[in-house]
């Protein structure tokens, strides 16, 4: 997109947003006068501490340069959710604002249902944090996620490398930690400053030697679409392929999805069948 193009999409984006917007849900009076819905330019200025003239030159498209901080006056104002956030920087020719973290991470019902659909097949959901914030059966009895492991219980990278049971579940338990740590690495990198990453990284390095020794190493991650193997100690040789995916509308929220082999998929099917049965009983 050439930069005048762009210039008329941002003049588009703005007027419609604008014209979304009613004056009591940005806190203004609603007042009696108004010949068409939404809010006036003025308002919108207003809201963002901008000048009127400066607004509506950019809703008139004009080669005007907006600067980072008036997008972020101009998101605040207009009550943009995250992805028209980074839609308005990108039309505005500005790099990426870094994410709006919320205070809690949690899964929709919807995101849920599908995990128990995909039963048999193991299948999780991760935050930003690496935390366990949502998995199916199937994945609870291969991985032991309700496992907890004080103080991080749910944290994926604490589980892997404190959790002794984790040796014992893979055999190729070096090779798995180190690239979980790369991966790790390239997360924890979009949030610099963020006081909880440097806490559990700094615990990591007291409860793990492994890790201490290996953090300081910058590998590049090698885990995409790799490989696992299992040696569970109730379903015996497991074999999966694993595939994570991003949801749209959250990109810090991962889906991973444990694809097995034939024969561990056998396996797995028929430990959900005794498993349903034994509820069927209780």
């Amino acid at each position: 997109m050439h930069k005048s193009e762009r210039n008329l999409a941002l003049a588009d984006f703005l007027r419609k947003r604008r014209a979304s917007l009613s004056p009591t849900e940005v806190g203004l009076p609603p007042g009696s006068r108004r010949r068409t819905p939404g809010l006036r330019r003025e308002e919108v200025a207003q809201l963002a501490n901008i000048g009127t003239s400066w607004y509506v030159w950019l809703e008139q498209g004009r080669d005007v340069h907006p600067s980072r901080q008036v997008m972020e006056s101009l998101a605040q104002a207009l009550r943009l959710t995250a992805n028209e956030r980074r839609h308005l920087f990108l039309l505005a020719g500005q790099p990426l604002p870094a994410p709006v973290l919320p205070s809690e991470e949690c899964v929709s019902p919807t995101l849920q249902q599908m995990l128990d659909d995909l039963n048999p097949t193991p299948a999780c959901v991760i935050g930003r944090r690496w935390d366990y914030l949502a998995w199916n059966k199937a994945a609870d009895g291969v991985f032991a996620i309700s496992e907890e492991s004080p103080p991080y219980a749910r944290n994926v990278v604490w589980h892997f490398f404190t959790n002794p049971t984790m040796r014992e579940y893979f055999p190729h338990w070096e090779h798995m930690a180190r690239g979980l740590l790369a991966e790790f690495r390239t997360t924890s990198t979009r949030y610099p400053g963020d006081v909880w990453f440097e806490e559990l990284i700094e615990d990591l390095k007291q409860a793990s030697p492994e890790f201490c020794r290996w953090w300081p190493h910058h590998d590049a991650s090698n885990l995409v679409d790799s490989g696992k193997i299992i040696a569970h100690p109730a379903l015996g040789h497991l074999e999966f392929r694993h595939l994570t995916l991003h949801v749209f509308n959250d990109p810090d929220i991962r889906v991973t999805v444990y694809i097995p082999d034939a024969q561990t998929r056998a396996k797995l099917q028929r430990f959900r069948t005794t498993e349903e049965s034994v509820h069927r009983e209780a």
